[in-house]
């Protein structure tokens, strides 16, 4: 039979999509599946691309060989450098650049969380125009490639996730997933899955695609120059440290709490929701990059405009789509019901939910 409980049909909520319940019987063992309609969520949210494709099978032979991209190697290099540069001029730093760092921070991280994850490769909640500016330009401070290129690499990451399709696969190591898929050139089938993508709904965004058009110049000003002109010209801060704390440091930092999510939430945690999936738990992750290391669960689940299960634990993110409903610049937001939560939990979970 049919229920729809797959949704949450709390007033935060939209309540859509269905859950089938099957039971299979073993002699007196009697075992109650769950299992999600994915075809009725996504057609909902407007995106099939970013559910895992169990069809999808690597190609025999031998890899092939990698190809190093020295100029990302070489600015990388210099970016780190720079921002170890830019923590030895904390103490010199006034308060106030500090706490323009940590700003320029918090809204670049929402540009990628609540922008182009949650919102652009998910379809999990809605966004007036309004919010979709504020999100685009805090995505151009970020400066993680502009959305469409973000959702493209980031929809074939879910629906390849751990093959030769995905970018950023863990599979291939920990440095590999956290920054070194950056440093050579892609796998063929990452090109050729990502050119399969269903990439209508971005291209019918106005507003990301014009992000697109005048990404170069919108980040030299916004994730470069705004953040080292505002501390210099309004408190007479030293350039020198208004360039290497608010935007070297702060965009390092940036990008690791980003890549972390790729890397260590792939490799470290526990797995409640589906222990067959690479993706953990990983609380020191979310707490870095506001609310994204529930990685199990958003593996599971990657509709839910949350990640999480928990609300606002550890998720500014969270904290933030809500204010925003609570303003009027969001809705629709997407949630999984406990009931459903709770059913994937005792079929496929790791059983470390029962000790809390």
């Amino acid at each position: 039979y049919r229920l729809s409980k797959e949704f949450s049909s709390s007033p935060s909520t939209t309540a859509v999509g269905t859950v089938t319940s099957r039971v299979t019987r073993n002699g007196d063992a009697v075992m109650e599946k769950d299992f999600l309609n994915h075809e009725d969520l996504a057609g909902d949210r407007g995106t099939v691309d970013d559910i895992f494709d169990e069809t999808y099978r690597e190609k025999e032979g031998p890899k092939p060989p990698m190809r190093y991209v020295w100029r990302n190697i070489i600015l990388m290099s210099l970016l780190h450098l720079g921002a170890i540069f830019g923590l030895t001029l904390i103490p010199s730093a006034k308060i106030q650049t500090l706490a323009w760092a940590v700003l320029c921070f918090l809204v670049s991280a929402l540009g990628i969380t609540a922008g182009s994850h949650r919102l652009w490769s998910h379809r999990s909640y809605k966004a007036t125009l309004p919010l979709r500016i504020f999100l685009t330009i805090a995505n151009s401070i970020a400066f993680q490639n502009d959305i469409y290129e973000w959702v493209r690499d980031h929809r074939v990451h879910h629906k390849f996730s751990e093959t030769d399709a995905d970018p950023h696969n863990a599979m291939r190591g920990f440095f590999f997933s956290h920054i070194g898929w950056l440093l050579v050139r892609k796998h063929p089938d990452v090109i050729e899955k990502g050119q399969k993508l269903d990439l209508s709904d971005i291209k019918a965004d106005k507003v990301v695609m014009f992000q697109r058009r005048y990404y170069k110049p919108s980040v030299v000003l916004l994730c470069f120059t705004m953040p080292t002109v505002v501390p210099w010209y309004f408190w007479d801060e030293s350039i020198v440290i208004s360039f290497f704390i608010p935007t070297i440091l702060r965009y390092a930092i940036g990008l690791n709490a980003t890549w972390l999510v790729n890397s260590a939430a792939h490799m470290f945690g526990n797995r409640p929701y589906d222990q067959h999936i690479n993706p953990r738990e990983n609380p020191l992750v979310s707490l870095g990059a506001l609310g994204e290391g529930f990685h199990n669960y958003h593996h599971t689940f990657p509709y839910d405009y949350s990640t999480s299960e928990f609300g606002w634990r550890f998720n500014i993110t969270t904290a933030f789509i809500d204010l925003m409903c609570l303003l009027g610049l969001a809705s629709d937001r997407k949630k999984v019901s406990k009931e459903v939560i709770l059913a994937r939990k005792m079929r496929t979970g790791d059983g470390s939910h029962k000790s809390g």
